[in-house]
């Protein structure tokens, strides 16, 4: 979980540098947990996984804890109904995001988290989380696809290229861009150079 690659690879379709990367819903846009809330859960707040709350790690699913226990690994930063898909973007910095299976008066939704201590996949240059922001670095993974890696080298794979900012549109990035990546939100627009 704590790894870039499994967490957050963005899964881009790569072209040649002038050409724009579109991003996939898959991997960067799914979630990489279920959340399923026990008895137990029920004394730590009003609602399951609610902002402020905390989460243990776990290796399919995950549990709500309190954020002084021991177990504690995440906090939720963001939390919303519904399906990630059709829902807003999580924060920029989320390292991870679970998803919420609707049981009893729990509706079903995702959780934007962060790790309680680093590493922070989410951070530029950190290499995963669900999203691609300005910061991140990318590397071409097989016939037109790029995924995200450490800046630092410290990855299985070596960073071909960094994202050095966010533009509206194309025209809008430097003219020393050589490849295009679909961030979404408002500067849908990644400016990447290579590295």
């Amino acid at each position: 979980m704590r790894g870039k690659g499994a967490v957050g690879a963005a899964c881009l379709a790569f072209l040649l540098p002038a050409a724009l990367l579109t991003g996939c819903r898959g991997p960067s846009g799914a979630p990489v947990g279920d959340a399923r809330p026990t008895p137990a859960t029920t004394a730590y707040g009003a609602e399951f996984l609610a902002v402020g709350e905390c989460s243990s790690f776990g290796t399919t699913s995950f549990t709500e804890v309190p954020c002084a226990s021991e177990r504690a690994a995440a906090r939720v930063v963001a939390r919303y109904d519904g399906a990630v898909a059709d829902g807003p973007l999580c924060p920029a910095t989320t390292d991870f995001v679970l998803h919420i299976s609707a049981q009893a008066a729990i509706s079903p939704g995702y959780a934007c988290m962060r790790n309680l201590e680093p590493p922070h996949p989410g951070d530029p240059g950190g290499g995963g989380g669900p999203r691609t922001v300005p910061g991140d670095c990318v590397y071409t993974s097989g016939a037109g696809q790029v995924r995200e890696t450490p800046c630092d080298g410290s990855g299985d794979h070596r960073p071909q290229y960094r994202i050095t900012g966010a533009a509206p549109t194309r025209g809008d990035c430097p003219a020393s861009t050589q490849l295009y990546v679909q961030l979404g939100g408002n500067r849908p627009v990644g400016c990447a150079r290579r590295v």
